[in-house]
């Protein structure tokens, strides 16, 4: 089953590597969540997946194909990517940003149709914002701006979406409204799902893999519950943790070990062996 793989990628800025050598494979139709320390090169594996940094060596495929022997359009067609903190120009409307994600369609012989349209409307509704479509972008809430941007992308109609921190910003109850719809989206439609979050807790109850970017390559991948370890978390995190099953979800639940407000520490530990 054809999806979105590396072979031997290597990644640098100038002279410093950030990638060497991975080869790995992000299973099809899955969520799957890049975690790691800041400055591990989590985003940068993401822009690169997305084409929007070119690999020092290797090679990005979709679907068996070199991305970079792909055209633009292309490769839009089939991965869609939402970049950290995009900017909307000023003035723009809901709908105006939104139709931006059908750009691949279209072409001097094809404009605006009636497919693209469907598509529009479409991912306003399904993002909840046909009541905002003819609002500004920048009158909305942060949590509607993000829901728009999403939006966008769904409008391109792509298999695989790639998302770079979608939730960076937003106060809690939008963080879950965010990831609720992404879940939404994977379990109701399909869509692989591969992004960079940075909430540890988060990207486990959501994630049906986990992808840990650490010393230059992926350190450990699978499923939250297989991967997720106080010994990774120190290791990766430099953070000494306790972990046990979260009570509601049954996911990994990762409490780190900090001074404020801390009990005993080995009546922490006996918690966490009950």
């Amino acid at each position: 089953m054809n999806g979105l793989e590396t072979k031997a990628l290597t990644l640098a800025y100038g002279e410093r590597v950030v990638i060497e050598g991975l080869d790995h494979v992000f299973p099809k139709g899955k969520i799957t969540v890049l975690i790691g320390a800041n400055g591990s090169g989590k985003s940068t594996l993401l822009r690169s997946l997305a084409r929007l940094l070119k690999p020092r060596d290797g090679a990005v495929l979709l679907d068996g194909k070199a991305i970079s022997t792909m055209s633009t359009k292309a490769v839009a067609r089939k991965m869609a990517i939402l970049p950290q903190s995009p900017e909307c120009p000023e003035g723009l409307t809901v709908f105006q940003l939104v139709k931006q994600g059908r750009y691949p369609y279209q072409n001097l012989l094809q404009q605006w149709s009636a497919e693209d349209e469907r598509a529009v409307k479409k991912a306003l509704k399904t993002t909840r914002l046909e009541q905002f479509m003819d609002r500004p972008v920048d009158s909305l809430s942060g949590g509607q701006r993000q829901r728009v941007w999403i939006a966008m992308v769904l409008a391109q109609e792509t298999d695989t979406i790639l998302l770079d921190e979608p939730t960076t910003y937003l106060d809690l109850a939008h963080q879950i409204d965010i990831l609720d719809l992404l879940y939404a989206l994977n379990r109701n439609e399909g869509r692989t799902i591969i992004m960079v979050l940075h909430d540890l807790n988060l990207s486990v109850r959501y994630a049906d893999n986990v992808v840990v970017v650490h010393d230059k390559t992926v350190y450990a991948h699978g499923k939250p519950e297989e991967v997720i370890t106080p010994e990774l978390v120190q290791k990766v995190f430099g953070l000494e943790c306790l972990i046990m099953p979260d009570p509601v979800y049954g996911k990994p639940l990762c409490i780190p070990c900090g001074k404020g407000g801390r009990k005993d520490h080995e009546s922490l530990r006996a918690v966490d062996t009950q």
